[in-house]
């Protein structure tokens, strides 16, 4: 096992304000070794076994994402050194960092590090003045990350909702195209056949009694037409319409009976098909037409409640009713709650006034807390959400009835880089950012009660 020399150590600006006794101190904890290109030197999201001197190569640092994909972030020259803060703080690693090129290390257990670093205050200052900036760089590089996997979270979604009321708007497209061509040919037929001014007239009114119909009709009628639809095929095919089937459903469903059948052939004759697809193509031109506009509604919904959540063409600071966020919030994660028993229950005060806030950011808080209430409960469960005043400020608990928060770790989750999840599921920054956006941005207060059966937490925002 061999040393490095105190003239090696000297070139690390660690040492810059140490003497040749206390570097020699060091030259004797530290073990001298090579390492070789891609060796793993420091691991994300654990405590560091050692700190590295690097005297010779470059490492590459990067950050793991939550598929465990790598993301570079930056790269370190010798001389300088690695995992100093982590070790002094008995924190984890907030990143990966390995040998980029052949490295020459010096390396120091954790805790004799520890131990000489608080004994000698030259390196203690300086480990301390680089806790600062190395910190607001990582936390700086998460925080984006956080944003860039929610807005693809809620792009996903977004996509996810957009795509069935799309869907079925285009596929009510095609078929309204197709009503409107026999509408557009209906009246050569009836002049074909010859069908008199008389007879039009009466035949336009039982067209419209059709129309009546079905505007009258429930959903559960509509279901018991379903009965009725192969009775009146039968009654179709016996008056020599061509295919018929594709006439009884939207005539059934209308309602329209045997004597309603028998009074138009009475006044069609040869042009009874005709007549038939005339008014059924009608019938299904206005279903299809409800139909675009109820999907065009939903996509129009959804796109407003985005706008709504970012607070799009608002400034960025807003005067906005907390309810609004709370429930844009819910409709963006929307579509995780879908396919769950999940339940939502709102106590909401109505009567609070408006907030002034910022209104983009305030959603990022409600967000990490309906999100991790989500992932707590898994398949089912229970989400409260209640609000009401205190005051001169407003509470907002987000509530659910989960598995709850070890104790071990309910005292750390506030904690930038803490996360309860696997490595690389998680950043451990998403209630860092809500307790930031809450406390520092505007002047409120966030904290968390939780047992088995039970955890809420409590957002206090001053008026």
């Amino acid at each position: 096992m061999s040393h490095p020399d105190v003239a090696q150590l000297r070139t690390l600006d660690l040492f810059e304000e140490c003497d040749d006794e206390q570097l020699s101190r060091w030259a004797q904890a530290a073990d001298l070794h090579d390492v070789d290109p891609g060796t793993v030197l420091v691991e994300q999201g654990i405590p560091p076994e050692a700190v590295h001197f690097v005297l010779g190569g470059t490492l590459q640092a990067v950050t793991l994402d939550a598929q465990g994909r790598e993301d570079p972030v930056s790269q370190h020259h010798a001389p300088t050194w690695v995992g100093a803060i982590a070790a002094v703080t008995e924190g984890v690693n907030a990143v990966r960092m390995r040998a980029l090129t052949p490295t020459t290390l010096a390396s120091v257990p954790t805790a004799r590090f520890a131990e000489l670093a608080l004994s000698q205050r030259c390196v203690a200052q300086r480990i301390v003045r680089a806790i600062r900036p190395a910190v607001t760089r990582l936390t700086a590089v998460e925080q984006n990350r956080e944003r860039l996997a929610s807005l693809g979270t809620m792009a996903a979604g977004l996509a996810h909702e957009l795509n069935n009321p799309a869907a079925a708007a285009r596929r009510a497209a095609d078929d309204l195209a197709e009503s409107l061509e026999v509408l557009s040919s209906t009246l050569d037929h009836f002049v074909e056949s010859g069908v008199e001014r008389a007879e039009a007239q009466q035949l336009v009114e039982l067209q419209r009694e059709a129309a009546a119909r079905q505007a009258e009709r429930s959903v559960l009628d509509a279901l018991d037409a379903a009965d009725a639809e192969e009775q009146l095929l039968g009654e179709i095919e016996e008056l020599g319409v061509p295919e018929a089937w594709r006439l009884s459903e939207p005539l059934s469903s209308a309602g329209v009976d045997a004597e309603w059948l028998a009074r138009l052939a009475a006044l069609a004759g040869a042009a009874t098909p005709a007549a038939l697809r005339w008014v059924a193509a009608s019938l299904t031109a206005r279903s299809l037409a409800a139909e675009l506009k109820e999907s065009t509604t939903r996509m129009s919904e959804l796109v407003g409640a985005v706008k709504s959540y970012a607070y799009m063409d608002r400034g960025e600071v807003v005067e906005v009713d907390v309810h609004e966020g709370l429930e844009t919030t819910l409709t963006v994660l929307g579509h995780k709650l879908k396919h769950t028993a999940i339940q939502i229950v709102r106590e909401y005060d109505r009567e609070l006034p408006p907030l002034t806030v910022h209104g983009s950011e305030l959603n990022q808080v409600w967000t990490n807390l309906l999100d991790n209430a989500i992932e707590a409960l898994g398949e089912q469960g229970t989400i409260t959400i209640s609000t009401r005043r205190d005051g001169q400020a407003v509470l907002v608990d987000v509530a659910d009835d989960g598995p709850g928060i070890a104790p071990a770790a309910r005292a750390h989750i506030f904690d930038p880089f803490f996360t309860t999840k696997d490595v690389g599921q998680g950043t451990g920054l998403g209630l860092d950012t809500a307790r930031r956006i809450v406390t520092e941005r505007h002047r409120g207060t966030i904290a968390v009660d939780s047992e088995p059966g039970r955890t809420v937490f409590h957002v206090r925002l001053p008026l």
